[in-house]
């Protein structure tokens, strides 16, 4: 148990984590986790947080924040436990990152932070940190779309990249028609290397491959809501009908869009 009661809530939290995790009185379930069974529920709290912000819910984006902070506590804690860094160390990574990261603001630097500026900073630190490639430091867990650029971005930065749009437009073509002659066994990578090149393409477009599919996601979902209910108005099921008569609904809430 403390010894005084916390000033901060920050101080509560890191007490309460504390009490969990204490291994004669604390949770069962938050004594048995480590890094990698919390390591999915860290990525599913980000995505939370982008959901309530995409949903303009500011009550339930205050709370989900709440939620991966409990997550860099959680992860800190168990650190702390194995003698590893704690989250004082984690605070103060983070703070001498980005006074580094600002030097026109931190420093005696001038100039604005672009984001050519902001990559040659981050490029210099993976090289202090011993990096060898330029593919270091892109992070596997990050969904592929998104991942797949940033790998693309970094071959860009030292020169492999095509010279205009041209270049990926017949790639694809040519990815297209491997995929076409693939065999079973084949066309699990000739799909990834469709999808790759198509990112680039739409990279070069300077358009965010993840955004883009995310937006396209969600409208292809709202069409498909709204065809169903105009069946539905209708007196007709939308699963029974013949693919022309689904075809003239999605027309219709395209019209109507």
């Amino acid at each position: 148990m403390p010894n005084s009661a916390p000033t901060t809530q920050m101080e509560r939290l890191l007490e309460i984590m504390a009490r969990l995790r204490d291994p004669t009185s604390g949770c069962e379930w938050d004594r048995a986790q480590n890094f990698k069974t919390i390591a999915p529920y860290t990525i599913e709290e980000a995505y939370e947080v982008s959901d309530a912000i995409e949903r303009d819910d500011m009550a339930e984006l205050q709370s989900e924040l709440g939620d991966l902070l409990f997550q860099t506590v959680f992860h800190a804690q168990m650190a702390e436990e194995a003698g590893l860094f704690n989250f004082e160390d984690v605070a103060r990574s983070i703070s001498d990152k980005m006074e580094a990261r600002h030097p026109h603001i931190f420093g005696n630097e001038d100039g604005v932070m672009d984001g050519k500026r902001w990559e040659d900073l981050k490029a210099k630190e993976r090289q202090n940190a011993g990096s060898a490639s330029a593919m270091d430091g892109v992070a596997q867990a990050l969904p592929a779309l998104m991942r797949s650029e940033k790998l693309q971005k970094r071959a860009a930065r030292v020169g492999f990249e095509w010279h205009d749009i041209k270049g990926p437009k017949e790639k694809l073509e040519e990815e297209l028609a491997e995929l076409e002659e693939a065999e079973d066994d084949e066309r699990l990578i000739e799909s990834g290397d469709v999808l790759f090149v198509a990112v680039n393409i739409v990279r070069r477009y300077g358009v965010d491959a993840e955004q883009a599919l995310k937006a396209s996601n969600a409208k292809f979902e709202r069409r498909f809501r709204q065809m169903e209910e105009l069946a539905t108005n209708d007196g007709k099921a939308f699963d029974t009908l013949d693919l022309d008569s689904q075809e003239a609904y999605w027309q219709r809430v395209k019209k109507a869009e």
